[in-house]
């Protein structure tokens, strides 16, 4: 392989997680799931809470994932509790946008009908039927997608092929490198060394390591959990502390228990040698659903027991017992809860009476928080979204409860705060809770006016005037009858566009004009700006580019001033449209170049289809014929993947120059160029449109893809050292050796160490003295160039 090939891995897909620490035994049972998934498309792993099937998933996902050129994805399950979002789960992971009115499962069909890749569809249990459903008619509709499912139960679905995840293997009397070698006590050995950072299995503690393995049924949960202890605890304390509480369940006699038993028990044990704020704070973190920061469990959890100028030292203690786990989100810390450890600490908060006051701490604080945002989200747009992201989980469980506690008037306050999340990023899931809270149909007006113009808004984002037109109607009326002037001139503005979206004229010219006329009797930014977005969408519809061109003007003016990024990049693409069909070309393509980013940044995908379809229409009348073929093929992408449909004044823009670029390349020239836009990321299209240079290729010396413990490795399998000797030189484990050799491979796409060598040498970061720096593959005898 060429040293220029060599020198930028490809790019891969797939979202799966670095592996935290390292993977243990496990070989039968990866080989039954590879053996199974080369002749069937869905494999179940199947078995009790805490037998670590999410963590086989992981690996064996790893591992096959270079042979799906799509990738391998995780869909995490745990956190949804409602079966109608299993779809929409599916498509957020994928990075899809639920931008339009589409059916989740049609979205899903239409993206994977010629994808070739592999799903993980993690914790299944509690949804068995909806995600048997999903899983079966994917299969049906994308030959090339495989399922590995992880569950306590099969799914039932028609093909499945199950495989049982049992405990790790037990050890078995005999020599010190006997019992050293079996993977129930190498995982002890290994958390204990990680935990305590002096452990060893010696000739003296072997009994007591093998007989805790047997004791705990080779759980790895239950074996994780008893090995953090030898930071306090020698291995024949613990052992004889875990005797002690089994024994009091079997009556005093060596009797096996049932395997939840036994982990139940564990958890038990190492939760009672917890300090009280220590317990307080485990089972009130069950109240969270995935994440949750360190902010979050100060307001929420932080009371009594639990002093929130402790709650920090808390909370790290909680994570050094593995109990809770720490992941980071860009520069932001983040904890979760394993399931079976969060339904253990929903048992004890019921137990101890706390369920309401927490639930009730929770919904009261994300509310109140929401609420903050709403008032200066528009110009804090960046900051709010990127908190939503990681909330979104915990404020969905908020909503909730608001159903099932009938409060719908907090529960349509909430849904109105989270309007711009909606917009951007979850616009179906946005109506679906807002007509689920507005069924009965009655409540404050106030709340009626906001919850119904949100209905109406979500309906004219989806282009579907059917549901816009009604919902703003009373929208309309709830407002007056509120007196909620700048809500009734935006909600008459909107209304003005869904009844052009419907053809319906008159109407248009009548919601535009009493608009105009409540807003301009205000000193109020929303409402302007309102009625300029309406005018100009209408007028680009109707072609009237002289009125887009005269409100969009006065719309970018107003937004820039204000900071408001979502009227900015709107208005700057109405004005840029304008130009482009008036044939101003200079004028237009700054426009449009400016509101690219601004859609970038919010990651509102019908922007960014609409600005990659407008830049492209650009390239064509600019005579840059593959520019304006890939930029299109780009831009359908973006659409479908949003699940957006061509806005009408495109259309007549992207036929003209299709028709005009064919006209240039030929149909065959122009069919490969917009196939090759077709399979760009958004990353790479956007820095076409905007005629930016790709990225450098990334090196060890910048940690590129690789962390910063990954390249250290990276380069000593440059130098020819086996795991072995690696492990040696860094103090490590051979199985941790193993674990980062693999993430290595799965980040760059390689299959063997020799690639991974001269990848090193390619991009100047291995030892000049090592034979492979000079191009030799050699390693030493105790190596091998593959994993």
């Amino acid at each position: 392989m060429s040293r220029s090939t060599m020198a930028r891995p490809p790019r891969r897909s797939g979202n799966l997680p670095a592996e935290a620490t390292s993977f243990i035994g496990r070989r039968h049972e990866l080989a039954e799931v590879r053996k199974k998934l080369t002749g069937a498309r869905l494999v179940s792993l199947v078995g009790p809470g805490g037998v670590g099937k999410t963590r086989l998933a992981v690996r064996m996902a790893s591992d096959l994932g270079r042979g799906f050129p799509g990738g391998a994805w995780l869909v995490e399950l745990a956190e949804v509790r409602d079966p109608a979002r299993v779809g929409d789960t599916v498509l957020a992971t994928l990075d899809l946008r639920d931008q339009a009115a589409a059916d989740p499962l049609a979205r899903l069909q239409a993206h994977l009908r010629d994808k070739r890749l592999l799903i993980v569809l993690d914790n299944c249990e509690h949804l068995l039927e909806a995600a048997s459903r999903l899983v079966t008619e994917i299969m049906k509709a994308a030959p090339g997608v495989s399922v590995l499912a992880t569950s306590r139960e099969p799914l039932s679905a028609p093909g499945e092929h199950v495989v049982p995840v049992p405990p790790l293997q037990l050890p078995v009397a005999g020599p010190l490198a006997l019992v050293r070698q079996n993977e129930a006590v190498t995982l002890f050995v290994e958390r204990a060394a990680a935990g305590s950072g002096a452990f060893e299995l010696t000739a003296a503690n072997q009994a007591a390591v093998a007989d805790l393995c047997h004791r705990l049924d080779g759980l790895p949960l239950a074996i994780e959990l008893a090995a953090v202890r030898t930071r306090v605890l020698t291995a024949e304390q613990i052992l004889d502390r875990l005797s002690d509480r089994f024994g009091l369940l079997t009556g005093g006699v060596r009797a096996a228990l049932p395997r939840h038993q036994t982990l139940r028990t564990t958890i038990d044990w190492s939760h009672d040698l917890l300090a009280a704020g220590e317990q307080a704070l485990l089972r009130r973190l069950s109240v969270f659903s995935g994440r949750f920061t360190l902010e979050d469990v100060e307001s929420v959890c932080a009371w009594d027991d639990v002093p929130p100028e402790r709650a920090l030292d808390l909370l790290s203690s909680l994570v050094d017992k593995s109990l809770v786990t720490k992941e980071d989100a860009d520069t932001l810390a983040c904890y979760r809860l394993h399931e079976t450890m969060r339904e253990y600490a929903g048992l004890k908060l019921r137990a101890a009476g706390e369920e309401e006051a927490v639930e009730r701490r929770c919904s009261g604080y994300f509310w109140s928080r929401c609420r903050r945002f709403a008032a200066e989200s528009r110009f804090r747009l960046v900051e709010w979204l990127a908190w939503m992201d990681l909330e979104i989980d915990n404020i969905r469980s908020v909503l909730r409860r608001c159903l099932a506690q009938e409060d719908r008037s907090g529960g349509l306050a909430l849904a109105y705060f989270l309007g711009w999340y909606w917009m951007t990023r979850a616009t179906s899931e946005g109506a679906r809770w807002l007509d689920e809270l507005l069924a009965p149909g009655v409540g404050d007006p106030r709340t009626l006016a906001r919850a119904y113009y949100m209905r109406g808004f979500l309906a004219v984002l989806q282009s579907d005037p059917a549901a816009a037109r009604p919902a703003l109607e009373r929208a309309v009326t709830a407002a007056r009858e509120a007196d909620l002037p700048s809500l009734l001139s935006q909600s008459l503005s909107l209304a003005a566009i869904a009844a052009n979206m419907a053809g319906d004229h008159p109407s248009t010219r009548r919601l535009s004009e009493e608009a105009h006329a409540v807003a301009a009797a205000l000193d109020d930014l929303p409402a302007t700006l309102m009625a300029l977005q309406s005018r100009a969408l209408n007028g680009l519809a109707d072609g009237d580019l002289d009125d887009v061109r005269a409100a969009a003007s006065q719309g970018v003016r107003i937004s820039r001033e204000i900071g408001d990024l979502y009227s900015l990049g709107m208005m700057l693409l109405n004005l840029g449209s304008a130009m482009l069909m008036a044939g101003a070309l200079d004028e237009s393509k700054p426009l449009l170049a400016e509101a690219l980013p601004i859609a970038h940044r919010i990651d509102d995908r019908v922007a960014q289809y609409c600005l990659l379809d407008a830049l492209g229409c650009h390239a064509a009348a600019s005579g840059q014929a593959r520019v304006a073929a890939r930029l299109l093929g780009a831009a359908e992408t973006v659409r479908t993947g949003a699940g957006a449909s061509l806005q009408p004044y495109l259309t007549r823009l992207v036929a003209r120059a299709e028709e005009s670029v064919t006209a240039a390349l030929g149909a065959t020239g122009f069919a490969a160029e917009y196939e090759a836009g077709r399979r760009l990321s958004r990353d790479a299209a956007i820095r076409l449109a905007l005629g930016e240079p790709a990225p450098p290729a990334p090196s060890p010396a910048d940690a590129g893809p690789l962390g910063k413990r990954e390249a250290e490795v990276a380069r000593l399998v440059a130098d020819g050292l086996s795991n072995k000797r690696i492990a040696a030189r860094l103090f490590i484990s051979e199985h941790t050796v193993d674990s980062h050799v693999r993430n290595i491979l799965n980040k760059l796409g390689f299959d063997s160490r020799t690639q991974i060598a001269v990848w090193m040498a390619s991009s100047g970061q291995a030892d000049p003295r090592s034979s492979t720096a000079s191009g030799s593959t050699v390693f030493d005898s105790g190596s091998s160039d593959t994993v």
